[in-house]
C-alpha cells in the first residue's frame, strides 16, 4: 500500500531493531544507530500493534495528540492512569493535510490508560462513535505515510517511467 519497505539489515547504520522487551512501544521517528521497537511477545504481535508501533518508528504521532485533536475528541484527565498523562499530550503536528480519523491504528480505545473504567477519550460531537478499534491501517493512515514519504503511483507500478 506504500513505498516504504523494510529489509533484512545488513551494514546500514540507521535501522529498526525489533524486540520482544516489556510492553508495546517505538521511539518517534528516525533514531541514530538503530531504533528499537518493542513487540513482546505476549500480546504485542498482532496485525494493528505491530502497524502502530512501526508507524511510531516511521514518525507518528498517536491520532488522538494532533494539534487539531479538540475539534475531534476530549481528553479527559481525571480518568487517566498517573503516570500515563504523556500519552495524551496535544502536540504541534503536521498533519499532512488528511482529517482526523477515528479509524486509524494511531487512535487509542476511549477507555485507554483508564483508572476508573471511565472514558479518557470521548469523539466529539458525537459521544457514541467507534474510536480506537482498528484492526489494520486505515486508508488516512496509507495517504499519511505516502505523503510523508512522497510515494507516487509510479513506486506502484512496475512500468513507470521517470
Amino acid at each position: 500500500s506504500t513505498c516504504v519497505q523494510f529489509i533484512p539489515r545488513t551494514n546500514q547504520r540507521d535501522f529498526v531493531d525489533i524486540q520482544s522487551q516489556s510492553g508495546c512501544f517505538s521511539y518517534l521517528g528516525r533514531q541514530d544507530n538503530g531504533q528499537v521497537v518493542s513487540l513482546n511477545k505476549n500480546g504485542c504481535v498482532y496485525l494493528s500493534v505491530v502497524q502502530h508501533e512501526m508507524l511510531h518508528a516511521l514518525g507518528f504521532n498517536h491520532e488522538h495528540s494532533r494539534s487539531d485533536r479538540d475539534s475531534h475528541v476530549q481528553i479527559l484527565t481525571q480518568n487517566i492512569m498517573p503516570g500515563k498523562e504523556s500519552n495524551f499530550r496535544k502536540i504541534n503536528t503536521i498533519n499532512l493535510g488528511t482529517p482526523y480519523d477515528y479509524n486509524s491504528v494511531m487512535q487509542y480505545t476511549r477507555l485507554a490508560f483508564s483508572k476508573n473504567n471511565q472514558p479518557t477519550i470521548l469523539p466529539i460531537p458525537d459521544n457514541s462513535a467507534v474510536i480506537g478499534m482498528a484492526t489494520q491501517m486505515s486508508p488516512i493512515d496509507i495517504l499519511r505515510i505516502n505523503r510523508l514519504y512522497n510515494c507516487s503511483k509510479c513506486h506502484f507500478k512496475k512500468t513507470c517511467l521517470s
